[in-house]
């Protein structure tokens, strides 16, 4: 079952974000599962919006790409992020 997953990194910035991001790209099977990312400034930080095909696969990102995050000096928040059940899932002029 799909989930939806939303975490608030409070101090974060676009340049670290990227800077990991690009460090992500170059793992292999680093996003298997991931449906869709998005990340958005705030003026505290950044939010982070993805759609998990499971929770498992999304728990297995995380474990991957939490000690990576750290070697970039990314911003540690003891906040989870929330998930929640997908009741729906579309992309329009997919036909879904």
């Amino acid at each position: 079952m799909a989930i939806f997953v939303h975490a608030v990194l409070p101090g974060a910035t676009t340049d670290q974000y990227d800077a990991l991001n690009a460090k992500l790209q170059e793992t292999p099977n680093m996003f298997d599962g991931c449906v869709s990312h998005a990340c958005a400034p705030t003026d505290d930080g950044l939010e982070i919006f993805d759609v998990w095909e499971t929770e498992q696969q999304m728990n297995a990102f995380g474990e991957r790409m939490m000690p990576i995050a750290a070697a970039e000096g990314f911003p540690v928040t003891e906040a989870a992020p929330r998930v929640l059940r997908v009741h729906n899932y579309w992309v329009p002029g997919t036909g879904g």
